[in-house]
């Protein structure tokens, strides 16, 4: 029995957090920020559509609900599911190998069996909910069996996947055990979405090298089908930046932030998840060689770095905390005064508004990844900095980097080019920084996270 919607979103998560029960003792809903429920919200309050996804709780998963307009489908997973099919096939072997190994991913069979029963029970789900023909569009590396799982239960669906994360090369894609697996998986959609160009080109090249798929250019023959592969870069909602720059109260905080951090001539800013992907700790290395080389100073300049907890129940994770942690301990120890540190760390989430007001009060945004697939927080910066000052230091293995060339791009593996690339920004002359920043911002204005959504959708909704 199929459902009614004609537009279903099928992700690891519901974009809605859970508020505090009311006095009857009812679970409530408030939608969640991101600019992926952002861009899609338009789409489904028209279509009347559904998002599949977990609640984000383990046990039974609560019945469907709506909040702003959107049909909400739970799916649940338990305390065992989470463990091995979240924190481990998802987030201890691809996550890892599709970030360039650069912590050794680990292979298990019971992780790879519990990814393929929990991507089933997905299955099951977009096929319960999705109307005759409907267009159901499934979100990143946690799902990637579902499209063929999908298409096997409801061969009528027009099926998207978007991968928010990099995609390898053959030399490491090969080394996972499910790698035909994947492919096929993947290969069930009608149009895979990644990144950049490169990552669309690596997935039509193992089509042909581990399952004999024929290919021309971007197009896949698979059991009769053509698949075509393509690149569409996400973005972020660049109204809602805009919004909150305009906000009286987020310029005020923006000063406290200066005033509080002792009014240094250079604010150096670094906003991530706490994870061995993003290059904190050769981050944090290379701020330490500058203020050894004298080339840079407390308290002229600080550092704040913001490490938002992740998956803190994953090994890497634990480790990389305590190596971050004791990098900023010495040189603080080094550099620092008595009220003055040299890094202010903050292991702590903040608020979009905060996280606004800091990107204002900042001169300097460092995003130096070892490998990202995109990296919103190094456009959100951009878009913050209607005021065109500002410089942005950026990785060239961040997918960003391919749009804002603009930026100071450095290897990240490379400290001395990461030192240089820092103190260029540090020092660049205003006028060159405001160019630097405008052609970015024009850039980002004509290339939102809608426009991502509807280049998308209607690149999806034109194959045959």
């Amino acid at each position: 029995m199929t459902g009614q919607s004609s537009f279903v979103v099928v992700a690891n998560r519901l974009p809605v957090d859970e508020m505090p029960s009311d006095e009857s003792g009812e679970r409530r809903w408030r939608r969640s920020p991101g600019g992926l429920v952002t861009a899609l919200h338009p789409v489904l309050v028209q279509r009347d559509g559904t998002w599949i996804g977990w609640a984000g709780s383990a046990g039974p998963a609560p019945a469907p609900f709506m909040v702003d307009g959107i049909n909400l489908h739970p799916v649940p997973l338990d305390a065992d599911e989470i463990a091995r099919y979240y924190e481990g096939q998802s987030n201890s072997t691809i996550w890892p190998l599709y970030h360039d190994a650069v912590e050794p991913p680990i292979f298990r069979r019971r992780w790879a069996s519990s990814y393929r029963e929990v991507n089933a029970r997905f299955s099951e789900a977009a096929a319960e909910v999705a109307a005759p023909g409907a267009t159901v569009w499934v979100q990143d590396y946690q799902l990637q069996l579902v499209p063929d799982m999908l298409r096997r239960l409801r061969p009528d669906l027009r099926i998207g996947f978007f991968l928010h994360i990099p995609f390898p090369p053959i030399e490491l894609f090969m080394q996972l055990p499910q790698r035909a697996e994947i492919m096929r998986g993947l290969l069930g959609a009608d149009l895979v979405g990644f990144q950049q160009r490169l990552a669309a080109q690596n997935f039509v090249r193992l089509a042909h090298h581990v399952l004999g798929c024929q290919t021309s250019g971007s197009v896949i023959e698979h059991e009769g089908r053509r698949v075509k592969a393509a690149a569409f870069p996400i973005s972020i909602d660049i109204e809602e930046i805009d919004r909150l720059v305009d906000n009286p109260l987020i310029l005020t905080r923006s000063e406290q932030i200066r005033a509080e951090l002792g009014d240094p001539k250079t604010i150096i800013l670094g906003v991530d998840r706490l994870d061995y992907t993003k290059g904190i700790e050769h981050r944090l290395k290379a701020f330490r060689e500058l203020l050894e080389e004298n080339r840079v100073g407390v308290p002229d300049t600080v550092m704040v770095q913001v490490a938002t907890p992740s998956r803190e129940r994953v090994e890497h994770y634990q480790a990389l905390r305590v190596k971050v942690e004791r990098e900023v301990g010495r040189i603080n120890g080094d550099f620092g005064r008595v009220g003055v540190p040299a890094v202010h760390y903050l292991h702590q989430s903040y608020s979009r508004s905060e996280l606004v007001a800091l990107y204002r009060a900042a001169d300097v945004m460092m995003v130096t990844p070892l490998r990202d697939g995109m990296n919103l927080v190094a456009k959100e910066y951009v878009a913050a900095r209607g005021d065109a000052g500002g410089s942005l230091v950026l990785s060239e293995f961040a997918g960003a980097a391919s749009e804002l060339r603009q930026a100071f791009l450095c290897n990240p593996h490379d400290l001395d080019a990461v030192k240089d690339a820092l103190v260029r920004a540090v020092h660049v002359d205003s006028d060159e920084a405001r160019k630097r920043m405008s052609i970015m911002q024009r850039h980002l204005r004509r290339n939102d996270v809608s426009h991502w959504a509807r280049s998308f959708l209607t690149e999806l909704g034109s194959l045959t």
